[in-house]
């Protein structure tokens, strides 16, 4: 069930989904505004035309804004595995986070508890596979750069929730290595298939937010050999992840 200390903010920035409704995608977010409050008055502002299903305070406190049944407007202009309108199939969750311009600060333990329980709680009422389990900054890679490097994935991965491979111990031993062109064409191709759409000429920021996910370390955007490796073991997770 989902937890039960959950407040009513209801935003009047929604829509009805397609017919038929599919609900299969969870996007994670952070707010990226100085408080709560200012997110939470930014999503129910009607001339702002953003919301979300729910915000997660920094002290575990959970808001729903829109309901699940109907279409929030959060993940914007955004693709995952050849999709585009994520919108229509997907729950949005704001983590309240001064975001990357404001301060960014890692998560509470109280805000990550609230995070993990109510994900779990909609994985559990909706046919949403771990491999559509995604961050902003997955979806939108140009533009985006949340929930960011300091979110705690491979918790979330630990309740069921999302994937994470663990690393592998050789892939510190190849941080800063270059590579050659098939290794470049091999790993474009494995971000590709886990979902990231890689579009000519932005590969760059495609790249950072895989990092920013899977090598939290040192997001930087560069296709060294530890990032080469890595992609071809979070590829391989999700290839196993959508066969099961």
């Amino acid at each position: 069930m989902i937890p039960a200390t959950i407040l009513e903010r209801p935003s009047p920035n929604h829509q009805h989904r397609s017919e038929p409704a599919r609900i299969d995608m969870l996007v994670l977010h952070y707010t990226g505004m100085k408080t709560a409050e200012e997110a939470i008055d930014r999503l129910c502002d009607a001339a702002a035309r953003v919301s979300a299903h729910y915000v997660v305070d920094e002290d575990g406190t959970i808001w729903r804004l829109v309901p699940e049944p109907w279409r929030a407007f959060h993940a914007g202009r955004s693709c995952w595995a050849g999709e585009s309108d994520l919108n229509d199939v997907s729950i949005g969750i704001e983590i309240v986070n001064p975001g990357h311009e404001w301060g960014y600060r890692p998560f509470p333990e109280k805000q990550m508890v609230a995070v993990e329980r109510l994900t779990g709680a909609l994985l559990a009422r909706f046919p949403i596979p771990r491999h559509r389990v995604v961050g902003h900054s997955d979806i939108a890679p140009d533009r985006k750069s949340d929930p960011g490097e300091l979110f705690e994935w491979a918790r979330l991965a630990r309740a069921g929730i999302g994937i994470w491979p663990a690393p592998a111990a050789e892939l510190a031993n190849r941080r800063g290595c270059g590579i050659g062109v098939v290794e470049r064409v091999g790993a474009l191709a494995d971000l590709a298939a886990i979902g990231y759409c890689v579009i000519a000429g932005a590969e760059t920021a495609a790249i950072t937010a895989f990092q920013r996910r899977f090598r939290p370390e040192h997001p930087d955007g560069r296709l060294d050999g530890e990032t080469v490796l890595r992609l071809a073991e979070v590829r391989a997770a999700y290839d196993r992840a959508r066969r099961s």
